[in-house]
């Protein structure tokens, strides 16, 4: 079973689930399909299973130029700190870029994405591999982002607090309103999220 299965911590891990989107941090397997870097470079992406009748080879062939991985949903993926790929979500990753500008640069027009490629991986990863995180209270959190309570990740939705899993979402939780949450979701995506982009979520959400 191949280590490409990612967690709001943005930990590779190694689980049947495949999830609804996959994604890449460049080549990170070596010729035995084991994990042997986190990342390659500063490009986190989250891309779709299938575009345009793209056929990909198969997750961590040698003949890949990155490595595959795979995310329960998009609020899971930008909680690891990836965002969308201009190639194949080429809309979403435009309105991504516009929210992110407006809520952590405004006075700016354009913002190249290495740009934000390099905000955001200061954001989201030490140079030892380990989450980078900040501290909140949960009712300031918006919708679409991830925290994390005595280890579990949890995901700021419509009708709650639902503890995220590899296989969905369970039934919200109540959290005191106070509560002073460890965030997993990078702080400038928070801040887009706040702005008016909304991640989109698994289905056992609903």
């Amino acid at each position: 079973m191949l280590q490409n299965r990612v967690d709001p911590w943005g930990k590779l891990c190694a689980v049947s689930e495949r999830g609804t989107l996959m994604g890449n941090r460049g080549v990170l397997h070596n010729a035995d399909q084991k994990v042997v870097k986190q990342w390659a470079h500063e490009r986190w992406l989250t891309c779709l299973l299938q575009f345009e009748g793209i056929r990909r080879a198969k997750p961590f062939s040698t003949l890949n130029n990155y490595s595959e991985l795979f995310f329960l949903d998009e609020a899971t993926a930008f909680s690891a700190g990836h965002r969308p790929c201009h190639f194949c979500q080429r809309k979403r990753s435009a309105a991504f870029k516009a929210a992110w500008t407006a809520a952590n640069v405004p006075a700016e027009t354009f913002v190249p994405m290495p740009t934000i490629d390099a905000a955001l991986h200061e954001e989201r990863a030490h140079q030892n591999g380990t989450k980078v995180s900040f501290n909140a209270p949960v009712r300031e959190l918006p919708i679409g982002s991830m925290f994390a309570v005595d280890g579990a990740a949890f995901l700021v939705a419509d009708r709650g607090h639902l503890q995220w899993s590899f296989k969905g979402y369970g039934a919200p939780t109540v959290f005191a309103p106070e509560l002073i949450a460890e965030v997993l979701t990078p702080r400038s995506i928070v801040n887009a999220f706040r702005h008016g982009f909304t991640p989109l979520v698994h289905a056992s959400v609903e």
